[in-house]
């Protein structure tokens, strides 16, 4: 009986070794003005896409860019590398942009004590705002909250969207994703921001994040919700949970 005490030690020294590892996955901050803002209605704008190519590393959780490529603006450090550590340079596929709308669409219009307006009525106000233009990405954020009276808009873009070359048992490259959000009110002023960026690694360099995706390698999609889920969670405005029932 005597031993349940150290093999408990031993357990929390592990996790708390592991979660000192693993690395940010997930960053956010907001505004020291937010507080003054009330936001119970915001409109999801549809995320851009990156349209440069993007530099994918033999190994390490960044993705550093050769020269004649732009780096990401991405909140996340991403030190500086020669040619030589880049296996090749990628192109976030077109599509990226509407999955990962879908993604934070989902996880956000079920956030208690918070209204979200569809990206589809976005892109119907960023039209009539712009005379009948098909794309929302030229008309900013604000005027669209502005044009719908919502709270507040939430924009964001996705930066990287690399799928895994192999299966669940084995990838290289594994999956890597990144994108980043943007909370703006209808004066302009920005209130929140959040990114998220993971290429998937394997134990040995990220024991705690091997164990969330059950010991095995994920597609892009699957990194893409997770950061959806994580970045609506940490999304500043609504009811916490079991508030308000």
């Amino acid at each position: 009986m005597s031993t349940g005490v150290p093999r408990i030690l031993v357990l929390l020294l592990a996790v708390g070794l592991i979660t000192g590892c693993s690395g940010t996955k997930v960053t956010a901050k907001s505004s020291a003005q937010a507080g003054k803002y009330q936001v119970h209605t915001i409109v999801l704008i549809p995320f851009e896409t990156m349209a440069t190519p993007q530099a994918i590393e033999t190994s390490g959780p960044s993705f550093p860019v050769p020269s004649g490529v732009r780096r990401s603006d991405m909140a996340v450090g991403v030190p500086p590398t020669t040619d030589q550590a880049v296996r090749r340079t990628n192109l976030v596929p077109p599509g990226a942009g509407e999955k990962v709308t879908d993604l934070m669409w989902a996880k956000l219009k079920g956030k208690p004590g918070l209204q979200v307006i569809s990206p589809q009525a976005a892109m119907a106000a960023a039209r009539d705002l712009s005379g009948g233009a098909a794309s929302a990405e030229t008309i900013p954020a604000h005027k669209i909250a502005q044009r719908l009276k919502a709270d507040a808009a939430l924009s964001g873009k996705v930066l990287v969207y690399q799928e895994r070359v192999g299966s669940r048992l084995g990838a290289d490259p594994p999956a890597a994703v990144g994108f980043e959000v943007k909370l703006v009110a209808p004066d302009g002023m920005v209130l929140w921001e959040g990114n998220y960026y993971e290429k998937q690694r394997p134990m040995t360099e990220d024991v705690l994040g091997f164990v969330q995706r059950y010991g095995t390698f994920v597609t892009a999609e699957e990194l893409a919700a997770y950061g959806a889920t994580e970045l609506a969670d940490a999304f500043p405005f609504g009811a916490a949970a079991g508030e308000g029932k």
